[in-house]
């Protein structure tokens, strides 16, 4: 048996080695694998991360986010030139998604220059599934200078993109709501950049009129730290943009704000400050993910649970005991 399980993990190892540097190297075959090894998650796919990691850092993030019907898909693919990676809602019993996100992005699939991937968010709130950062770090190291993150589109608690991207686009279109859906006060504030996509439609200039409006009640952004915590330089006045992407209106613009807002968040030295607060946040959430898969197993708390139904302890009790216990169990590790 002992023999067994070391030849398969010199098999996995290799599969490993190969796969990493075939993914280094920009083969979409060893992507897509790797993607896939990622979102089933496990060992392999922590070694796959840990053995890319060293290598990522090289490109800029940006997530789209914004009201279901706003145009999100549409809008990545006028802007795709490298990485996609698409979040869809995913069914709750079979875990499975329509992926209409990569039906509407069907025309760039054979574009050598696009990568299009859809992941399901298997139950994971906030418009993000768990893989995604995951998934940003391999096609950082494919080589993808400009990864676009599409959330799945609901609304105002989908801020969890600020966590991931460099600079989030909420995108927003005429006609969807009252004085525009803006007045999902999360997503305003998370917004480095504001689109209002499907401009071409009436209403688009009273719709823009009211995010800048909305946007000058919000309080306002701190100024860039310098090296001595005193302030340095103006804060970014996030821009408020009009395009129609399905007739490629208006992305050339939304290409230089882009690039505009990486520049200043590097002379800024947002950069490093941004960046810092993105793996704080994920870090936290795979230890967060991982007590919870750790707690997962009822059997163990089973007579703890049982003193909770006798009201012989309060559930807040419970739950600290059994965090003593699994810090006492990993300790032992």
């Amino acid at each position: 048996m002992r023999g067994e399980a070391e030849e398969g993990a010199t098999t996995i190892m290799t599969d490993l080695d190969t796969l990493a540097r075939e993914l280094l190297a920009g083969s979409t075959r060893a992507l897509a694998r790797g993607l896939t090894w990622v979102e089933s998650g496990g060992e392999r796919a922590e070694a796959l991360v840990a053995r890319l990691y060293p290598r990522t850092g090289r490109a800029h993030v940006v997530g789209l986010t914004g009201a279901p019907g706003s145009g999100k898909s549409t809008l990545a693919r006028a802007l795709a030139r490298v990485g996609v990676l698409a979040v869809d809602p995913s069914s709750p019993f079979s875990g499975g998604a329509i992926l209409g996100d990569r039906i509407r992005m069907n025309d760039l699939v054979l574009d050598p220059g696009v990568f299009i991937r859809s992941m399901a968010t298997r139950g994971a709130l906030g418009g993000l599934c768990r893989a995604a950062a995951d998934g940003v770090d391999l096609l950082d190291a494919a080589g993808r200078d400009l990864i676009l993150v599409e959330t799945v589109g609901v609304g105002q608690d989908e801020v969890d993109v600020m966590r991931l991207a460099h600079t989030v686009v909420v995108v927003s279109v005429p006609g969807l709501g009252d004085d525009v859906q803006a007045l999902k006060a999360g997503l305003l504030e998370i917004a480095d950049l504001h689109v209002v996509n499907k401009a071409d439609r009436e209403g688009a200039d009273r719709t823009l009129g009211e995010l800048r409006s909305m946007l000058t009640l919000l309080p306002p952004a701190e100024s860039p730290a310098g090296p001595d915590g005193a302030p340095a330089g103006e804060p970014w006045v996030p821009p408020v943009l009009g395009a129609s992407a399905a007739r490629e209106e208006g992305i050339e613009a939304l290409m230089d704000a882009l690039d505009g807002h990486m520049a200043y968040l590097k002379t800024s030295g947002e950069l490093d400050r941004r960046w810092r607060r993105m793996v704080g946040a994920r870090v936290l959430k795979i230890a967060q993910e991982l007590v919870a898969r750790r707690l997962a197993h009822p059997a163990a708390a089973d007579a703890d649970v049982d003193r909770v139904a006798r009201r012989e302890l309060s559930p807040h009790a419970c739950a600290r005991l059994l965090l003593t216990r699994l810090g006492e169990r990993t300790s032992d590790v």
